[in-house]
């Protein structure tokens, strides 16, 4: 099978700065204790698929004691590169072309190696592009395997219930082919603290 490139995209768990929705429910250092802790998590997945390379972006940059941290450890730090998330989107894509490449967040604990390894699976059938919905109106994944149209992620209500719809509409337009094989939930509001807690029990 062709290596997939899986992308790990992360902010620094800085408080104050990082899960800022979060905030009001657990405070600023908690919240960012939990994203430290899903940023693990998520590396952890990737690396468990065993697709093949693994990088983790950084933002704002690779110069956060975290990262560096993890840089020591063996993790191939980057940093993010473009005005906003939808251009550094773009560019970690389409840097590892013309191989295969998934992006996921660092918020989806939901996210296991079989969602990893069926995304890829969409790439090599056929599809050009491969998503996850997340319930909430967004995605926590996205993956290409064709230099994607700069269109595609230009000025999008990132943060909104409109993402995924938006991304839809864009791709036909584009006359692009795209799977979506799951729709998960992703840790964004104090209520996703609840589902959490209990995906953390079952495992």
């Amino acid at each position: 099978m062709t290596p997939v490139h899986v992308v790990v995209f992360a902010r620094a768990p800085l408080a104050g700065a990082a899960k800022t929705r979060l905030i009001p429910a657990l405070g600023a250092a908690a919240a960012a204790r939990l994203h430290r802790r899903l940023v693990l998590r998520a590396l952890a997945t990737a690396h468990a698929a065993a697709l093949g390379p693994v990088s983790l972006w950084c933002a704002p940059d690779c110069s956060a004691r975290f990262f560096r941290a993890l840089a020591r450890r063996g993790v191939d730090c980057r940093a993010q590169c473009g005005a906003d998330l939808g251009a550094r989107m773009l560019h970690a894509l389409q840097a590892a072309l013309p191989a295969p490449t998934l992006l996921i967040g660092s918020d989806c604990p939901a996210l296991t190696v079989a969602h990893l390894h069926q995304a890829a699976d969409c790439l090599a059938a056929g599809a050009e592009m491969v998503f996850l919905p997340a319930e909430d109106g967004g995605y926590v994944l996205a993956g290409t395997r064709t230099q994607v149209p700069e269109e595609a992620f230009t000025a999008m209500p990132w943060g909104s219930a409109a993402v995924m719809e938006t991304t839809r509409a864009r791709l036909r337009a584009s006359a692009l082919r795209w799977a979506e094989p799951a729709c998960l939930w992703d840790v964004d509001r104090p209520a996703d603290l609840l589902r959490l807690a209990a995906l953390e029990a079952e495992r």
